[in-house]
Parts: structure tokens; sequence; C-alpha cells
């Protein structure tokens, strides 16, 4: 049974801007698998103690996924999206 997926304005801004048909495949491969199974990323630790990060590759460079959960209501927030460079520096702010 698949879980609810919903988006923060962070997420929404960075994936429209996305313009390579690729990423944007691969991205949605990423969300419908941690729609299928939030438990597919890593949880973070100390201050993103909330934050679950799920890794994928697309045109050869990593890309991370970051997401949040609400289990009582079977809730997943899309975070944030982007390469690792400076990925949690980013979600810092």
């Amino acid at each position: 049974m698949t879980w609810e997926v919903r988006q923060t304005r962070r997420f929404a801004r960075t994936y429209k801007k996305l313009t390579n048909a690729q990423l944007i495949a691969d991205t949605d491969a990423a969300v419908g698998a941690i729609a299928d199974d939030p438990d597919a990323g890593e949880r973070k630790k100390g201050d993103l103690a909330q934050l679950w990060v799920y890794k994928f590759r697309s045109n050869g460079q990593l890309y991370l996924l970051g997401y949040s959960r609400e289990d009582t209501v079977r809730l997943v927030y899309l975070e944030a999206l982007g390469p690792h460079e400076n990925f949690y520096r980013e979600l810092k702010r």
C-alpha cells in the first residue's frame, strides 16, 4: 500500500526548474520508490534527525531526495532535491 506524497515549496521550485528529461524520469521513479516504501531512504542523525534521504543516480551523477514522513497518517513530505554537493548545507538554512 503506497503512502500519500506531498511536496514542499522548496521541492516544487527545484523540480520545476529541471530541464533534463532523464533527470525528471529518474526523480519520478525515486518518488515512486519512496511512496511504495518510505524505509527505502536513510535516516539522518543530529541536526537533521527528522530527515530521510533517498539517493539515486541520473546521468552519471549522484542526486539526493530529502523527505520527512508522518507514520500515523501515512504521509511523506518531499523536502529537497539536488546533487550531493552542498545538499545538507542548503537544508540547514
